[in-house]
């Protein structure tokens, strides 16, 4: 696996090594070793799943508060998401900055999403599938999440958003 910094601190972009010939390609999605070299927590708790039917869907800015925080490895194994993170650690040098990136069934590219920040993605096309790991398990009192267009961050989504939960446009402005 290659992994690539992001502006957020402590945010990487995986990129699977292909080994290929004529009849397609091998490459690794997950390696505890290769996530330990790195310094990255390796833990897995929960592998989840999600679904979009229709391009513009927008879910999230999600996370869980301490002490049940997670790292999040995503991946689009098919269609296509544009993938936002916003750093909400107030001791990071990167505090309250976001990093998008598009992951589709093509580029197989992952986002490791360090704990306190909080994820979101809109999908770029019709029948997307999204495909993440966690650190933690789902602890229902523990989650909460920002706003997509909070004006704290300035996030540039690629769509207009066609559906979105009730619940994504009703978190508070982040103070």
């Amino acid at each position: 696996m290659k992994f690539s910094e992001t502006p957020i601190q402590g945010a990487f972009v995986i990129d699977v090594n292909r080994i290929g010939d004529e009849r397609g390609f091998f490459g690794r999605l997950w390696c505890e070793k290769e996530f330990n070299d790195m310094g990255l927590v390796a833990d897995i708790r929960q592998s989840n799943i999600g679904v979009s039917a229709k391009a513009g869907t927008l879910r999230g800015l999600h996370l869980q508060s301490a002490p049940h925080g997670e790292v999040k490895v995503l991946r689009c194994p098919r269609g296509a998401i544009f993938d936002v993170i916003v750093d909400l650690r107030p001791e990071s040098g990167t505090f309250k900055s976001w990093y998008g990136v598009e992951l589709n069934a093509h580029n197989g590219s992952m986002i490791y999403v360090p704990e306190g920040c909080a994820t979101g993605y809109q999908t770029l096309v019709d029948d997307t599938e999204i495909y993440y790991h966690t650190s933690q398990f789902y602890h229902p009192e523990s989650a909460t999440g920002v706003r997509y267009n909070d004006p704290n961050f300035g996030i540039r989504w690629p769509l207009d958003v066609s559906v979105i939960s009730e619940n994504d446009t009703c978190w508070p402005d982040f103070k």
